[in-house]
């Protein structure tokens, strides 16, 4: 025997790992590799190929005309008789669609007559004309019956009563990528709602107003809706009464400060207060 006894633990480790070897790491690199390839090219043909999963993957200028569209079924189902008027698109900037991104919403309105304590039955009207892909409905509100629809492409449609003989309706989109920006259509050379809104104004002693402003939307069937706005602002002391005559002295609707009545195939609203009146003259969608 040598005398020679080794002293402390073993060591538990056992013996070292071999170096991988230079073919097995060229293997596990051309594995990488080709992983991120694929990964890369489904990634780009999801993108090319599959609809939007969330808000965030459609922009502001891909959601606009989904936006415009839902405003010519809100006002075909709303119906020539009921529909008042057709308001312009709003942006607003300053939310944000993620923590790093800003982006902007679009909304539009639409304004329907709904006597007081029709309001319910006016909505749910208007939900059984709406396509049956956008899933409408009426249900209990806050301050009253409420009508919630999904118009497509994350674009949320609801309506609301305002308590003033109207039901208010809005396409809204939702925070999102601004991307080119939201542009409404060109609208075309003025029509009927124009005549009928130079006429409200004359009537009221304000011939001399600027240009109105023309509004539209696509209807389903072709054509479009139209609603044709005077400029806010103050004018001459007014009065619902200068508009009788044009109303035939039957007006649709007589609830101060709103009035509104048909001329041939025009709606015409006013809002006359004390410092300012707005009229707007509006041709709907066929049946």
């Amino acid at each position: 025997m040598s005398g020679v006894v080794q002293t402390g633990w073993a060591s538990s480790a056992g013996p070292a790992a071999p170096t991988p070897t230079r073919s097995r790491r060229r293997w596990l690199l051309a594995v990488t590799v080709a992983w991120a390839v694929l990964l890369g090219g489904l990634t780009w043909m999801s993108v090319r190929d599959d609809p939007p999963t969330v808000r965030e993957q459609r922009s502001l200028d891909q959601a606009g005309p989904v936006v415009d569209r839902a405003v010519g079924e809100l006002a075909r189902a709303a119906g020539v008789a009921g529909l008042l008027e057709l308001g312009p698109a709003r942006v607003a900037s300053g939310c944000r669609v993620t923590p790093f991104a800003d982006g902007a919403r679009l909304r539009r309105e639409v304004a329907v007559l709904a006597a007081t304590g029709d309001e319910r039955a006016v909505l749910a009207g208007i939900a059984e004309r709406l396509p049956a892909s956008w899933r409408a409905g009426v249900g209990p509100g806050v301050d009253g019956p409420e009508l919630r629809a999904d118009a497509g492409e994350f674009v949320a449609v609801e309506g609301r009563p305002t308590v003033d003989g109207r039901v208010r309706l809005l396409v809204d989109t939702g925070c999102r990528p601004v991307g080119a920006g939201y542009t409404p259509a060109p609208a075309t050379a003025a029509g009927p709602e124009t005549a009928a809104l130079t006429a409200a104004l004359r009537a009221l002693d304000r011939p001399g107003d600027a240009a109105p402003e023309l509004v539209t939307a696509p209807c389903p069937g072709g054509g479009l809706a139209r609603t044709a706005r005077s400029a806010d602002g103050p004018g001459p002391a007014a009065s619902t009464a200068a508009l009788a005559t044009l109303a035939g002295n039957t007006p649709l609707l007589d609830q101060p400060p709103v009035y509104a009545y048909r001329s041939g195939d025009v709606t015409v609203l006013a809002e006359i207060g004390e410092d300012a009146t707005r009229l707007a003259a509006t041709v709907g969608c066929p049946g």
